[in-house]
């Protein structure tokens, strides 16, 4: 294998993690912190990712500002949701959780294709992410190596925010024993507003950066359905470092086959989760029940 092939897989796949990453660690913690299985979180993705698309031509504002205006407007949207209706189902059974959140994923997806079309919708990119870094060997576009890093600073930011924080101190009681939590005057309620509302901003995030590798299309929130859930259950429900190891892991096992037997990288990937999940049923960073 040469050098110049390895690093492609590598880059790709790295580059492809992350963007799985930054969707999935949302809806880990939604899993994991509020047990609520929610089909719709792919939703926040696409909508991050036509927002980001429809947000600078409309307003007139840069492209940046435009993904930063989509971002918010997603976690924004994502608190509404989460008060007007998520919250009724906490306590609910995983088959109302499921059907429900899958009715809102297809109704997201006909909102979508009625206000943005049919056609798969291309996400703009700022002049400084275009071009690329030459090391050498090879070039590298520049979005890919913005986008690593962008979840790099991701993993950084909520493990400082979670293990290093009063707010991570209260999410991680909640995570551990809410019944307690709520005892000793922790809000649960707006733990798990917060929490989910974050989530649904990085989903967004996720989906503008890798706008490239999944394209913007108005059955986003289904087509990547199984692949979101398999990062989630390989990772271990509410674990971030599970969800960051669990991308990276399935990322480049997608990519490397995609690269050597295309034709095979979609079972690579569902194998590799059943591998995973044989040894580990609770998932890599996941506690025993």
């Amino acid at each position: 294998m040469s050098l110049s092939l390895l690093s492609s897989i590598l880059i790709d796949g790295v580059t492809y993690a992350m963007i799985l990453f930054m969707i999935t660690v949302g809806l880990s913690m939604t899993m994991g912190l509020m047990r609520v299985v929610n089909l719709a979180h792919g939703a926040f993705a696409m909508l991050g990712g036509f927002l980001a698309a429809s947000l600078p031509r409309h307003l007139g504002v840069p492209i940046g500002v435009g993904f930063v205006l989509a971002i918010v407007l997603v976690g924004l949207i994502a608190l509404v949701f989460e008060h007007i209706l998520l919250r009724r189902l906490y306590r609910r059974n995983d088959l109302d959780q499921m059907l429900v959140t899958i009715g809102l994923m297809f109704v997201a997806t006909a909102a979508v294709n009625l206000l943005f079309g049919s056609s798969v919708t291309s996400v703009a990119l700022p002049e400084a992410f275009t071009g690329s870094v030459d090391l050498g060997f090879r070039s590298i576009p520049r979005h890919r190596l913005i986008v690593v890093a962008c979840g790099l600073v991701v993993v950084i930011v909520l493990w400082l925010a979670v293990d290093r924080s009063s707010f991570g101190i209260r999410v991680r009681a909640a995570v551990d024993n809410a019944p307690i939590a709520r005892t000793i005057g922790i809000d649960t309620t707006k733990i798990y507003a917060a929490t989910f509302a974050i989530g649904a901003a990085l989903a967004a995030l996720g989906g503008i950066a890798g706008a490239e590798l999944l394209p913007m299309e108005p059955t986003y929130a289904s087509k990547y359905l199984v692949i979101l859930l398999a990062v989630v259950a390989v990772g271990g429900n509410g674990n971030l470092f599970g969800s960051f190891f669990a991308a990276l892991l399935l990322g480049i096992v997608e990519t490397f086959m995609k690269y050597m037997v295309p034709q095979l990288a979609s079972a690579a990937f569902f194998l590799t989760m059943i591998i995973v999940l044989l040894v580990r049923p609770q998932g890599l960073f996941g506690r025993q029940a």
